[in-house]
Formats: C-alpha cells, structure tokens, sequence
C-alpha cells in the first residue's frame, strides 16, 4: 500500500479534489446569497446545464474561451431574471417553480444540444495558471498553485462574499430581508428589490459553475452536471449559509470524489465495488449533512414570500 500511495499521489489526489470542488463552490455560493434574503432555487442544476451549453456552444463555434465564460454568466442572469420575476412580484411557491427551472434547463439544455451540434465534440480547454513564485514551492505549489483560471476565481470570491454579505450595507439588507423583511421594509430596504438582486447574482454564480464545468472537461452531453446543482444546494447547509462554510462543503466533496477516483485508477477499489464508491462522496456529504446543518438555524424567511401589510 505505501508503494502505492506516494507523495505524487498525495499531491495529485489533493490538487484533483481542489479542481472537483469549483463548480460545486461557484453554484453554493450563489445559491447561499439566495437564501440568506429568503429565496430558495432548486433550479440551480438546470441553471448549470443551461450556462455549459451555452459556454460550450459558443466556445465551439468562436474558439474564445472567455467569450464561452461571459455567455454562461448572461446565460444565468437571464434565468435569475425569469426566476426573480416569478418568485418575487407573482409570489410563486420556491420549491414548485424551483423544479420547473431544473426541469426546463434540463429538457432545454438538451434539446439545442441535439439540434445545433447532434454529436459530442471537443472544445479548447482552460490552460493552467502558474501563480509566480508561490506554483515554484514543492509539493504545496502544485497542489495550491497550478489550476485553472475558473479554481482561481471561485476561491477568490469566498472572501469577496464574506466581506459584503457581512460588512456592507448591502449585506445587512440582504441578512435583514432573509430574517425579517416586514422590519427590513419598515427601514426603508425595498426587499422585492434586494431578492431580485440576490436572484440575479446567484444564478450568474449558477451559470458560471456551468461554463466551469464544461469548459473544464472540454465536452457538453446530456445531463452532464449529474445533479450537482442539487449537491450545491444541500453544501449551504452544510456550511451554514456562510460563504466558509460553503467553501468547506465543497472541498470535502472534490476531495473525497477525488480519492475514490485516484483509488479506482490505482486499482484499490475492485471492478465489483466501483458503482458503491462512486456513491462514497454523496453519502458522505449527506452524513456531514445531518452532522452539521442541525447546528445552525437558516433564515427565518427561508422560501416565504412578502407582501406589504399582510
């Protein structure tokens, strides 16, 4: 066994986790603004295949990579904006028009893939960034420092949403909607505004993890985000509605995918057992799941709609 799991392992095992973990963090932490001002998607899987599409379509057929980014993001405020409009001002219940979203960007997703491209075809993929200096480190530069530009920017925005949700004024308005929005709207925080802004952002972060993901692996199919919207969804729980904790979840789940796929490479994991550890990361997540969530409380408007004076 020590033959086997050496420091290359170790290293290529943790930088692997790290890189699994991106779409999974992108969509937490967009669906975690959501619901801190009370506003549940559970369309954020639909939102991912609709954003891959759309990013690899137009990486397809213009070979800019940037250009296929910009178009998941739009792609996901597109969405945001439906989403918003059928929430907030008509009132619809979270969870029921949540699914309808997952299940239009899944029949949509697939529908255009089948018409404008018919066959899986390649696309250019991300090149890694080699941060200066730090990539150079043994061991800790290769795991931490070598990744793509999308590994980057999805950690980079851990801290960024931390910092607004919790030390600006916008941030306030949006914890004071998702707590009390008959006290917030008494102070003056337009909530049908702040929930739309908050829709709005969390599916561009939707959108992005799509244009992630299929960039990342340089393919579209069917179905490809593999309901890890609904994974995404299940991490703000597990990180308590703090962008942290989502971050936290989400390496948990890169890397315990990443191990059961580097054991089954090594050839650790028997052919028979292969389809129960492809489970492994799941049912650990939901394990952490009831462990943790539990512990926390989540916003008290969570899926409630506002009207004033009711």
């Amino acid at each position: 066994m020590s033959d086997v799991i050496t420091t290359t392992v170790i290293v290529a095992t943790i930088a692997s986790g790290i890189r699994l973990a991106t779409p999974f963090l992108l969509a937490s932490l967009g669906e975690a603004i959501g619901q801190r001002s009370g506003v549940l998607n559970l369309g954020v899987d639909g939102v991912m295949l609709l954003g891959a599409f759309a990013s690899y379509y137009v990486v397809l057929e213009t070979e800019s990579i940037w250009l296929g980014v910009m178009t998941g993001i739009l792609t996901g405020l597109l969405m945001g904006l439906f989403y918003a409009i059928i929430t907030v001002p008509l009132r619809a219940e979270q969870g029921v028009s949540g699914i309808g979203i997952y299940l239009f960007g899944l029949g949509m997703s697939d529908l255009l893939f089948q018409k404008l491209v018919g066959t899986p075809l390649p696309i250019d993929q991300f090149s890694e960034w080699h941060v200066p200096l730090l990539s150079d480190i043994p061991v800790v530069g290769e795991m931490f420092f070598q990744h793509t530009p999308m590994v980057y920017i999805a950690f980079l925005l851990v801290p960024i949403i931390a910092f607004i949700i919790n030390r600006t004024t916008f941030g306030l308005s949006i914890r004071a909607v998702g707590e009390s929005p008959e006290s917030a709207d008494s102070l003056g925080v337009s909530v049908p505004k702040v929930r739309f802004a908050t829709i709005m952002a969390g599916n561009a972060l939707a959108g992005l993890a799509g244009a992630a993901l299929a960039i990342e692996l340089g393919i579209f199919q069917q179905n490809l985000t593999n309901a890890m919207g609904f994974i995404a969804i299940a991490l703000v729980y597990f990180g308590a509605w703090r962008a942290p904790g989502v971050m936290a979840g989400s390496l948990v789940f890169g890397m315990v995918g990443a191990i059961v796929l580097q054991a089954k490479t090594l050839g650790l994991i028997p052919r028979s057992a292969s389809d129960i550890a492809a489970m492994a990361p799941a049912v650990i997540t939901i394990l952490a799941l009831i462990i943790v969530a539990n512990r926390f409380r989540q916003p008290a408007a969570l899926t409630k709609p506002y009207v004033r004076g009711d």
